[in-house]
């Protein structure tokens, strides 16, 4: 492969700005082959969220794939890939995937992505979380999984909710180790005191 080929799905949680900002940076950068599948429910909160239309999204992949084609390619797996990343991940999404449902291309790609011992990354999004929550991320991650909500990181400083998305999604990428420039401010240890002695806390 020349890139390293990444599959992206896209289903029914709040969120699906995470998703699509990703496909973004990555049609922005040229870093990585996307491999796009969403649900019908990620198509439905995309459009009330972002006002944007499930062509507007499939037109930031380089390919697109049908959620009810389980003979996708990407559901073999010789289909060599960096991993897949789900963002947003519903609730029902993680139990499909935690239980080995492969119901649909979502959860087969998933699933054999961790057959495959490569990096499955779930952006799960809900609050609060119940005890079958938790059990099912518990799950994955025993699977080799990764689960990662994405919580704000206000030691940034944020002025914008972009910034935010965009941190978030520049974790994402370095979770692939796939390259980008101004997503994420570095840790780089505590702020220096000001003249008081006291932290700068100015901003909130």
């Amino acid at each position: 492969m020349n890139r390293p080929r990444l599959i992206v799905a896209i289903t029914g949680a709040s969120g699906a700005v995470y998703g699509v900002r990703l496909l973004q940076h990555l049609r922005a950068s040229g870093v990585a082959e996307t491999h796009l599948v969403m649900s019908a429910s990620g198509v439905m909160t995309a459009q009330q969220e972002l006002d944007l239309r499930r062509a507007d999204i499939e037109a930031l992949a380089d390919v697109v794939h049908n959620v009810k084609d389980i003979g996708a390619t990407i559901a073999s797996g010789s289909f060599r890939s960096a991993g897949m990343v789900v963002a947003p991940c519903s609730m029902k999404t993680l139990a499909g995937i935690a239980h080995g449902l492969a119901d649909n291309l979502v959860t087969r790609a998933a699933d054999v992505v961790l057959k495959e011992r490569r990096k499955l990354v779930l952006v799960a999004r809900e609050t609060p979380l119940n005890l079958a929550h938790l059990r099912n991320m518990t799950a994955v991650t025993e699977m080799g999984g990764i689960v990662f909500p994405p919580v704000p990181a206000f030691y940034t400083r944020p002025d914008s909710l972009d910034e935010l998305v965009d941190h978030t999604v520049g974790r994402l990428l370095d979770l692939f180790d796939l390259p980008h420039q101004g997503l994420v401010k570095r840790w780089e240890g505590m702020a220096r005191a000001g003249a008081d002695g006291a932290a700068r806390t100015d901003r909130f």
